[in-house]
């Protein structure tokens, strides 16, 4: 999930010429969106908790996350990791001559992470990931881009107006972040300020209207599920746009000092947020519960944490733990972890 990738063996006087300016940004989007994952994640994937007060009441913190958090922020995971996935592949090129082959390796581990994940956390996503990767993403690296932004594009309608979102958007998602790497719209964010604050003008009334719309359709109607997939997806680019143009502002730098690093290791934090919250559910009470508050207390203290922790950690490392593995499998080498003193 990483923008950046470093030939095994190499010095960093080799790699200047070639390797690519990270994107501070998308390391912030993605440290954001972890963010929202983990406020969901804890109460309906890990703690199974309980969102109804008898027959009709719903409790006010999971009826909030409903409308504003869940289905919000998974899009954006997914599409950065498409997004990704095409700067890898053309970073691996310039490296190596079967780049495909080390996308193929680097999914694979990611599916064996999952696997393991799924023991503790049902519903991840690491595995689904790595499946639809290898099974869509992959195949997609060799269609002309013209092809692969439209299938995007359909595929993301289908999942909300045929299916019910979830799962079945990731693939329309993967191809619309490969599209726009492809397209060079990642490189050159800091020059598209304009066209941000026109998506987001058009974003935020539709994310209403959406939201509206999916709190005042009835729970048990034939297209709930389909009303909140739209929402959330519409939703989704709300908030990226909004936090992409938030970045360029003065609260800029301080928003970004702590979410950029909880980004660079995403996967490092996504999968020890999970050992926390199993670890902290029993003596706190968690499981099948009604403890919302407790719950939201947690998600803060564990993204406080893993923010400092993250910091602490590239300050003196070039990637994090998990991070640092999962490339060594892709190159099939130990790459250098501690950073280079001047």
């Amino acid at each position: 999930m990483n923008t950046t990738t470093q030939a095994p063996n190499a010095t960093a006087s080799e790699l200047s010429p070639q390797a690519p300016r990270r994107i501070t940004a998308l390391d912030a989007l993605r440290g954001f969106a972890l963010c929202g994952i983990l406020l969901v994640n804890i109460p309906d994937q890990i703690t199974r908790m309980v969102s109804y007060h008898g027959a009709h009441h719903t409790y006010p913190i999971p009826a909030f996350l409903e409308l504003f958090v869940h289905q919000r922020f998974f899009p954006i995971f997914s599409f950065l990791f498409g997004l990704s996935f095409a700067i890898f592949l053309e970073s691996a090129g310039r490296r190596s001559s079967h780049p495909r082959l080390l996308l193929a390796r680097r999914l694979v581990a990611f599916g064996l992470l999952g696997l393991a994940h799924q023991q503790l956390h049902p519903g991840e996503a690491l595995l689904p990931y790595a499946i639809i990767g290898l099974l869509i993403l992959l195949p997609a690296s060799w269609l002309p881009t013209w092809l692969v932004l439209p299938a995007g594009l359909l595929g993301l309608v289908a999942s909300f107006t045929i299916a019910s979102g979830g799962i079945l958007s990731i693939p329309g998602l993967f191809l619309l972040g490969l599209a726009v790497a492809r397209l060079g719209i990642a490189r050159t964010l800091d020059r598209r300020t304009g066209q941000l604050a026109v998506t987001l003008a058009l974003a935020v009334p539709a994310a209403v209207a959406a939201a509206w719309w999916q709190h005042t359709y009835p729970a048990a109607g034939p297209l709930a599920t389909r009303i909140a997939a739209m929402a959330g997806l519409v939703g989704a680019l709300a908030y990226a746009t909004a936090l992409l143009l938030v970045l360029r502002t003065r609260l800029g730098r301080p928003l970004s000092a702590v979410l950029e690093p909880l980004g660079r290791m995403a996967l490092t934090n996504y999968l020890t947020a999970t050992l926390l919250v199993v670890a902290a559910a029993g003596p706190l009470g968690l499981r099948e519960s009604s403890r919302w508050g407790t719950a939201m207390v947690l998600a803060v203290v564990i993204l406080a944490v893993q923010t400092v922790f993250s910091r602490w950690w590239l300050a003196r490392f070039q990637y994090g733990p998990m991070e640092w593995v999962l490339r060594c499998v892709t190159w099939w080498n130990v790459v250098q972890l501690r950073r280079s003193r001047p």
